[in-house]
């Protein structure tokens, strides 16, 4: 009897998407062939999103997309929509399973009872203060670099955000639990680690013990034979002292720091719920920098909150420019209903957000040229992670200082850590020349993995 195929697909951030392949081995674990999204499967489960109502409608579509791909399949929804409208989630005909944040683990149960029965099942439930954090399969997504989530949740509550009633209480994963599967990746031959959350920065406020994010990256940094370490996120009040420390002081983490800004006017900051000051996200930003002064910086910035000016806006520009930002992410502020930015008046008008996003886009594409122009007719080194698409005996993948890096080899270097010299920019990307002893460097050494 041949095995029963799933067809999964997410939306939204690193975390769902890292989530979504923790789900993909539940299925594999029970007997499932995995397919593409959306071949014909007997079970299809989107993960999905509402950091956006974009996000809603896009995962409305994917649901009902699902649906029409197979209508006699097994149609399981999890994610964050889930969770917050499992109503709505509920009354798209054709729908099976309804799973939001929590309960993921019984994912492939549920899908089996409703295949069984033939009923739809909602095992969506609120989430609670004291709950565990919930173990799901370790995430390798590639033979370079391994996604470990540390965390989950948010108590922060800005004002526009929907994060926290999606994703409950801060709940961290046991120091000692993340500390053994580090040292088993490491042991696999992954090279860099990723360390990803809701709220990583809060990592460790719900611990008995007293452990943060800096005791937690202390440890880490001294398993034996890791090569990199990498922070998806923190936000700007979490940088204690001690945390300031480590991230500068510790070769093995990479010099990237993600710390959204959202906004660079005071007035909007303060009406978003950021309980911080344009010049104290700058003072952080100079602080990191004096200590490692050739680190990438990156940042979330929000544009078209409820009342946001054009002089509010131009403050947001000014605070990018000054902070010397090598990427940003630009959001357009999205209304989220239960929130309280939802209420406030001044909403602004779709077509102003949409120049101040593009504005802003522009600033951002020349800053990152700046940033990459610094590091030409230099060499660093790159972590191999892929063939470039398209692009046969081309290879992709990124510094220690996240510059996505493109160079020709006649060798799979795929996992490897390889010198490149960086030559240009061209098409979004730096193209360098592999040094040429590098293939006797990998072949000689112990390192790596093919």
């Amino acid at each position: 009897m041949p095995s029963p195929r799933v067809a999964l697909v997410s939306l939204g951030c690193k975390v769902n998407q890292n989530e979504l392949e923790a789900i993909k081995h539940l299925f594999l674990a029970a007997g499932y062939e995995i397919v593409p999204f959306p071949e014909k499967a007997d079970v299809y489960v989107v993960h999905t999103c509402t950091v956006t109502h974009i996000s809603d409608r896009k995962s409305r579509q994917l649901i009902r997309r699902a649906v029409r791909a197979n209508p006699e399949a097994v149609v399981a929804v999890t994610g964050c929509y889930a969770q917050v409208a499992p109503g709505e989630v509920l009354a798209i005909p054709g729908v099976d399973v309804v799973v939001g944040t929590r309960e993921r683990r019984r994912l492939v149960e549920l899908v089996e009872k409703a295949r069984e029965k033939g009923t739809p099942v909602n095992a969506v439930r609120a989430h609670e203060p004291g709950e565990a954090f919930e173990e799901l399969p370790l995430v390798e997504v590639s033979r370079a670099r391994a996604f470990l989530k540390i965390q989950e949740g948010c108590e922060e509550f800005c004002t526009y955000c929907i994060v926290p009633y999606a994703r409950g209480p801060l709940r961290s994963r046991a120091p000692e639990a993340i500390l053994a599967e580090v040292q088993r990746l490491v042991a696999a031959g992954y090279l860099e680690i990723v360390l990803t959350g809701v709220h990583t920065g809060a990592y460790g406020r719900d611990l008995a013990g007293g452990i943060d994010l800096a005791g937690l990256l202390k440890k880490l940094v001294r398993v034996p034979g890791l090569e990199r370490l990498r922070i998806s996120s923190i936000d700007p009040l979490d940088f204690t002292p001690e945390l300031k420390a480590v991230l500068t002081g510790e070769e093995v983490i990479c010099p990237h720091y993600h710390i959204p800004l959202q906004s660079g006017d005071d007035t909007i900051l303060q009406r978003m719920g950021r309980h911080y000051s344009s010049h104290y996200y700058l003072e952080l930003i100079a602080s990191l920098r004096s200590k490692r002064p050739r680190a990438a910086f990156t940042s979330d910035v929000m544009v078209g909150f409820p009342g946001e000016t054009e002089d509010q806006f131009q403050n947001t520009m000014a605070v990018v420019k000054e902070a010397a930002l090598a990427a940003i992410h630009v959001f357009p502020y999205s209304p989220r209903r239960g929130t309280p930015a939802a209420a406030m008046p001044d909403q602004v008008a779709p077509e102003v957000k949409k120049d101040r996003e593009r504005r802003l886009l522009q600033m951002g594409r020349r800053l990152a040229r700046q940033y990459a122009r610094e590091f030409l007719n230099e060499t660093l080194t790159v972590l191999v992670e892929r063939p470039l698409p398209g692009q046969p005996g081309v290879f992709e993948g990124h510094t220690g200082n996240y510059l996505t890096v493109a160079f020709p080899a006649d060798l799979d270097l795929t996992g490897r850590l390889v010198p490149v010299r960086l030559q240009e920019l061209r098409g979004g990307l730096i193209w360098g020349k592999l040094e040429k002893d590098v293939k006797e460097e990998q072949e000689n050494s112990p390192g790596g993995r093919n």
